[in-house]
């Protein structure tokens, strides 16, 4: 199973190891994807124009991979443009209030309330119409909307979409190339999934109260501060909405949450997974978006559903817009790179990342610690791509080596590789990719990776040590 490592196998790796050491520095990395592109469109095309329009190419399949994110954000967006406008936010705010009283209430409440959520919804919706609505109320008793993006962050594209249960996208990705049930790697998930989903968000936690204590918290605000505060700013041109009496405003509060229970029902009626259940919810975002507008708006409502879908689109595409030229980067370590230069790899390639887990996987023991150790890593580094997912067919295949080696241990070793490639490349260190929860937090990607990098290397080591023993 030895792969060919060529000469664009170690760029690609240089380039990495480059952009990992200037995320740790806090500084920014775009330049360097851009060189990077352009260096490995040079080693693969051997011309200086295929090298150039690679780039750009790049750039396109990037967009079009980011698309449903960014759609899914920026009509969420729109639609809570309107709520916060008419104040239909606020009553469905209201009855959260008497729980989330101090910033360490809000800190866990908003963590579990977006894993529950996360679990129907995946992270990437669920964090929209979670932090819309609660994350007001964080700041308001004192949670920094770092730590609150840090919350939603871990708990979220974290613990929940780990550990996968109801959608189960993950663990039949995992089980299949293992050639294992899908219920056996869910069952050896869950001590792995509790063990990691404690360590990062009680480590998590404490960072930031002690550093808070100490003076030296960073809360990453950029140009806008917070959903919130974007959101209800006003501008010149803007119409008042008409008044809306209390009666009427929880009436519609009670609607909309039955439609996103109804949406709950659907995905599991209609069995909806991925883009069809970010779809769902997207469609119901610009029904309400929709209904809302006419109610307050009445006469100028026809026009402004257009305006506040325009306000929406600006704010995902202004926040994921510095976002395109990284994923560009990463996206080549996996069929991006056929896509955009052709086969030019070893024909027995799977991609530049998971050549990078193989050679990995080949170059050391086989034994039970050995093994715990490798799949954390391999997990690790196929999740390089930002998408948590492309690499965790190769964690289960390679979990059935050194389980068969092993002579036991499959379905741990899969489910580790699983947690270890959802943690780093699903949403919680790679920047990009965690994008969602600090697009709606209003902080910087950057900041909110570096914030979580500490919790989720603890949360690795720990796991690891406990699948040793399991295995």
């Amino acid at each position: 199973m030895g792969i060919q490592l060529t000469a664009m196998h170690w760029v690609y790796l240089a380039f990495i190891v480059l952009i990992m050491t200037l995320l740790i520095r806090r500084r920014d990395t775009t330049l360097i994807c851009v060189t990077g592109i352009f260096a490995l469109g040079l080693l693969a095309t051997e011309t200086l124009s295929g090298s150039v329009s690679g780039v750009f190419n790049s750039f396109i399949y990037a967009t079009k991979e980011l698309m449903g994110t960014i759609m899914i954000i920026s009509i969420i967006v729109a639609m809570s443009r309107v709520l916060i406008k008419t104040g239909i936010n606020e009553t469905m705010v209201a009855p959260l209030t008497r729980f989330l009283r101090t910033p360490a209430m809000a800190y866990w409440g908003i963590g579990i309330i977006m894993m529950v959520t996360s679990f129907f919804f995946w992270p990437s919706p669920a964090v929209a119409l979670i932090g819309v609505v609660l994350l007001p109320v964080a700041i308001r008793v004192g949670l920094p909307a770092l730590g609150a993006a840090v919350a939603m962050n871990l708990f979220g594209h974290g613990i929940a979409l780990s550990g996968d249960y109801i959608i189960q996208g993950a663990p039949k990705l995992t089980a299949d190339a293992a050639g294992l049930p899908v219920s056996s790697v869910m069952a050896a998930s869950v001590p792995l999934v509790i063990v990691m989903g404690v360590v990062t968000t009680v480590t998590a936690f404490w960072m930031m109260r002690r550093d808070q204590r100490n003076g030296s918290w960073r809360d990453g605000l950029v140009t806008i501060k917070s959903t919130g505060e974007t959101l209800a700013a006003r501008s010149e041109e803007d119409d008042a909405a008409a008044p809306i009496s209390p009666g009427m405003k929880r009436w519609l509060a009670i609607a909309i949450l039955l439609l996103f229970a109804a949406d709950v029902a659907a995905m599991f009626i209609l069995k909806l997974q991925g883009g069809d259940a970010t779809a769902l919810v997207g469609g119901t975002a610009v029904l309400i978006l929709s209904i809302i507008t006419l109610v307050a708006h009445r006469n100028r409502g026809l026009e402004k559903v257009t305006s506040y879908l325009i306000e929406g689109f600006v704010f995902g595409f202004k926040v994921f817009g510095p976002v395109i030229p990284i994923a560009a980067f990463f996206y080549l370590g996996d069929a991006a790179f056929t896509d955009l230069f052709g086969k030019v790899l070893p024909e027995a390639s799977h991609g530049i990342v998971n050549d990078l887990g193989v050679a990995l996987a080949n170059a050391v023991p086989l034994n039970g610690a050995v093994g715990a150790v490798t799949l954390t890593i391999t997990g690790a580094i196929t999740g390089l791509d930002g998408s948590g997912f492309s690499g965790i067919s190769l964690a289960g295949s390679i979990a059935q080596l050194f389980a068969t080696a092993i002579g036991s241990g499959a379905a741990t070793l899969t489910a580790l590789g699983q947690v270890a490639a959802i943690w780093v490349g699903g949403g919680t260190l790679i920047p990009w990719a965690l994008i969602p929860a600090a697009a709606i937090c209003g902080v910087s990607p950057f900041e909110l990776a570096k914030r979580n990098l500490k919790p989720v290397l603890i949360g690795l080591t720990v796991t690891t040590v406990v699948a040793m023993f399991l295995v």
